[in-house]
């Protein structure tokens, strides 16, 4: 079946979002410098000014809105999706409906003048990137005097929903990040709800450990399978909670999985850099090699993980090396970053320069920063959310295993960090030898393997049109699956969840709009998708290993390490 006309319109809505060179230049200089319009603002003032008609218009049409909300005859609502006025207080106060459909109006003026202006892509992006956070800070379910569920837990707790958000909103904000606590720092812990897939940590480096997960099935895929985590927070976003873990999940599917777990660094690695972190890959791919008794590796990168191993990729291609690689799995991963959203329009040499100044100064970007900057750029749900729950309903956040994880920020190395800012500002990867990996020209199109790759339609870090564009930069045989899910939830997306739906295609077009008018919606995860692809290219069935370790690795110790507990 096709995807139905909102599916379409969420995804094109979608391509607004901001990838990951731009979280990393806002984490090393300030997010402010986006609430900022600076000259664009001017340029949409001068604008609105050479349309005078326009803005009459849209200022005639507000006072009418403003005329009829006074006498109760509006019928502005809000939409459906809308959670911030879900309470019934909202509809069934006189007061506070018209408080809501004087800010909803008010908004979609704002919004109307934006669009009429008629400003450059660029300058549309800046501009609309500080209306919307303003318009999002300025809605009356933030304010204490106005929402209607904030009011009643005052009065059923005596005042002590009020002094529970006051005590909570002052926790937050003695320390980074400073913005609401989306999950409790004690809802999990790590090695024990979390990331608790058996396994054996059978190689440490200075960089790196790697750990061989334990069979769950008497037979296995020769092939091993190497999992390269994001460079950005802990591995253990492929190892969630038991039932929500991809690691658990394909160990249970008869493959032998291998997984990486970086190192958080200090100011001590702040010379790590792109081959740093390529010649790790290359590591482990040799020890999950001489464990298996295999020649080749199915290779999986995620994110910015997803960037070092396509890089890795390229080198082996361009050094006689490719046939170590049996199949490459792409998850949330943009490797072509042109018009990639706002940061197209808001990075630029300079910019990139000074993040780049920022850390080295240091030695590493924070981690607390970028989750910070995280959290801004979805205001109402990682921001607005829990300034409500928090703060004026005087609540814990709820557990959540992503959440958590978020929370549990890392370091990243100044050079890697240099590296990706100067990838994202010239758009390397798109271009033959416009970057290097150990020395070797990185040339995409060099992959000559089948690949699969795994996309959000709601993702907010990388757009899904921008992570379909790596289809036409790699050769082989591409698989595109397209998750109704955000960033993370697309990767942590088990089975069993009846909402869940995936997209996919029999082919890759160039144009991803095309791409999604032909894609048929398949029922449930995309996990089984990817396991029956997985055996198809991981070779024959063998007899499970009895023992972890071998080609003269042995363990170290028992999954998760010791690399997931440094902060």
């Amino acid at each position: 079946m096709n995807p139905d006309s909102e599916t379409i319109r969420s995804a094109a809505a979608d391509a607004v979002a901001a990838p990951l060179d731009l979280l990393l230049t806002d984490a090393a200089i300030g997010a402010l410098r986006r609430v900022n319009p600076g000259g664009s603002g001017l340029r949409l003032a001068a604008a609105l000014a050479g349309r005078p008609w326009l803005v009459a218009g849209r200022g005639r049409q507000l006072v009418g809105e403003l005329a009829r909300i006074a006498v109760g005859a509006s019928q502005v609502q809000p939409s459906r999706r809308d959670r911030r006025f879900a309470d019934p207080g909202w509809a069934g106060n006189p007061l506070l409906r018209r408080a809501m459909q004087v800010y909803l109006a008010a908004a979609g003026t704002a919004e109307g003048m934006v669009a009429d202006a008629g400003l450059d892509w660029a300058d549309s992006e800046r501009v609309g990137f500080g209306v919307t956070n303003l318009i999002d800070a300025l809605a009356p379910s933030n304010n204490p005097l106005l929402n209607p569920a904030a009011l009643k837990a005052a009065i059923d707790t005596g005042g002590g929903s009020i002094l529970a958000g006051l005590r909570h909103f002052v926790a937050d904000m003695a320390a980074a990040p400073r913005v609401p606590s989306m999950v409790e720092p004690d809802a999990f812990e790590v090695g024990v709800d979390l990331a608790v897939t058996p396994g054996s940590v059978i190689l440490r480096t200075p960089v790196f450990e790697l750990i061989q997960y334990r069979p769950a099935t008497a037979a296995v895929r020769q092939v091993p399978l190497l999992i390269v985590p994001p460079t950005i927070n802990k591995f253990y976003v492929m190892d969630l909670a038991p039932g929500r873990s991809l690691a658990e999940y394909l160990t249970g599917s008869g493959l032998q999985v291998f997984m990486i777990s970086w190192r958080n660094p200090d100011a001590r690695h702040a010379a790590w850099d792109f081959d740093t972190y390529g010649q790790a890959v290359l590591d482990a791919m040799d020890a999950a090699a001489r464990i298996t008794g295999s020649e080749q590796t199915a290779l999986m990168g995620a994110c910015s993980g997803g960037v070092i191993a396509a890089m890795v990729a390229a080198h082996l291609a361009h050094t006689g090396q490719q046939d170590r690689l049996a199949a490459f799995t792409l998850m949330v991963t943009v490797l072509d970053e042109a018009r990639a959203g706002l940061a197209g329009a808001v990075m630029d040499e300079r910019t990139a320069q000074l993040a780049a100044a920022a850390s080295r100064a240091r030695g590493y970007l924070d981690g607390r920063s970028l989750a910070e900057v995280f959290a801004w750029l979805r205001p109402n749900d990682l921001i607005w959310n829990y300034w409500v729950n928090n703060y004026l309903l005087g609540r814990k956040p709820p557990p959540f295993d992503i959440l958590f994880w978020n929370a549990d920020t890392t370091r990243m190395a100044a050079g890697l960090h240099r590296d990706f800012l100067q990838l994202g500002v010239t758009n390397a990867l798109a271009r033959p030898g416009g970057v290097t990996m150990l020395g070797s020209p990185v040339d995409l199109a060099l992959i000559d393997r089948d690949s699969y790759m795994v996309a959000g339609i709601t993702d907010h870090i990388c757009p899904w049109q921008s992570c379909y564009r790596s289809t036409q930069l790699l050769a082989g045989r591409n698989r595109f699956v397209l998750s109704t899910s955000g960033h993370v939830a697309a990767m942590a997306n088990p089975p069993g969840n009846d909402k869940a739906r995936y997209q996919v295609a029999k082919d890759c077009p160039e144009d991803p709009q095309e791409w999604l008018r032909r894609a048929e919606t398949c029922h449930g995860s995309w996990w089984p998708d990817y396991a029956g692809w997985l055996a198809e290219h991981c070779g024959e069935e063998k007899a499970a290993p009895a023992e972890p370790g071998g080609g003269g690795l042995v363990p170290i110790c028992d999954a998760p390490g010791t690399y997931v507990y440094d902060h």
